[in-house]
C-alpha cells in the first residue's frame, strides 16, 4: 500500500501533455510568415498604407483569404488606390499589391489574388471535426496599424457551435441582413477570446498541426464599435473553414 502514492506521482510526471500544450511555439514559427495585414495602398495619400484587417495565404501562396467586409472598401481608382497585403520579413516591412478575385458575402469571405510574389500557404483542415471545448489559436492584427506589423496570437476554446443568426426577440430588431441569414442559416464557432476589429480575417487553427479550421469574422459588441476596444465582450466568432474550401473550389 505504501507504494501507491509513488505510483500515482510517476503517472502524473510522465502523463502525456494536454492538447496543444508545448506545440504552439513551434507551430507559430510556421504560421506567422503566412499571415498578412490586408489594406489599401495609395501613393498620394499620407499615410500611403491603411490597414483594414487580417488575411492569410492559401493554395499556391498567391491567394490570400480574408473577410468580405474587409475587402469590400470602395477604392479611389482615379488616384490609383489598390488593395494590398503587408507583412514583416527579415526585419523589413513588405507590401504586395492584390486584386479582389472572388467573394462569398453570405459567409463573409473574400479571395485576393497577389499581383506578384508568393507567400507560404497554410493548410485548410477539417472544420467538421471541431468540437465544443477544444482549444485552438488565432493570429492576426488586432488593432491594425497601431501595433505595427507584428501579428498577435490568442488562445481560445470553442465555447459553442451555434447558428450564425439567432431569431430576434422583437420584430423591430430585424433588418435585411438578419432576414437573409435566417433564410440561409449555417453554424459558426463561438470563441471565449477577445478579438478586435483588426482581427477580422485571422486564421483559427489547430495548435498541434497548424491546419486552419476557421476564420475570425466578427466580435460581439455590447454597444458601439468604440466600446469593442475600451470594454471588449470577450466573445468572438469564426466561420468554419469548410466554406473557405468551397470558395477556393469555385474559384478554380
Amino acid at each position: 500500500m505504501k507504494t501507491l502514492p509513488i505510483y500515482f506521482s510517476l503517472c502524473l510526471l510522465f502523463a502525456s501533455p494536454t492538447r496543444g500544450e508545448g506545440a504552439l511555439p513551434d507551430i507559430l514559427a510556421r504560421i506567422k510568415p503566412s499571415i498578412v495585414a490586408v489594406g489599401t495602398y495609395l501613393p498620394t495619400r499620407n499615410p500611403r498604407a491603411v490597414f483594414l484587417g487580417t488575411g492569410f495565404a492559401v493554395a499556391n501562396g498567391r491567394t490570400v483569404v480574408t473577410n468580405a467586409h474587409v475587402a469590400s472598401k470602395s477604392l479611389d481608382i482615379e488616384h490609383l488606390e489598390r488593395l494590398a497585403v503587408f507583412y514583416r520579413q527579415d526585419q523589413k516591412e513588405h507590401m504586395l499589391l492584390a486584386d479582389l478575385a472572388a467573394t462569398d458575402d453570405l459567409h463573409d469571405l473574400a479571395l485576393l489574388s497577389l499581383s506578384e510574389g508568393q507567400l507560404p500557404a497554410l493548410d485548410i483542415g477539417d472544420s467538421g471535426g471541431v468540437r465544443e471545448g477544444e482549444q485552438y489559436a488565432f493570429t492576426g492584427y488586432p488593432i491594425g496599424m497601431i501595433l505595427g506589423l507584428y501579428p498577435v496570437t490568442h488562445r481560445s476554446i470553442i465555447s459553442a457551435i451555434s447558428p450564425n443568426a439567432i431569431p430576434a426577440i422583437a420584430s423591430r430588431q430585424l433588418n435585411v441582413n438578419m432576414l437573409k441569414k435566417l433564410q440561409m442559416p449555417y453554424d459558426v464557432f463561438q470563441l471565449d477570446a477577445t478579438a478586435y476589429p483588426g482581427n477580422s480575417g485571422s486564421p483559427l487553427y489547430d495548435e498541434n498541426t497548424g491546419k486552419v479550421v476557421g476564420i475570425i469574422n466578427k466580435v460581439f459588441i455590447q454597444s458601439s464599435k468604440e466600446n469593442a476596444l475600451s470594454n471588449p465582450s470577450g466573445i468572438s466568432y469564426a466561420i468554419p473553414a469548410a466554406h473557405i474550401k468551397s470558395l477556393l473550389s469555385q474559384k478554380k
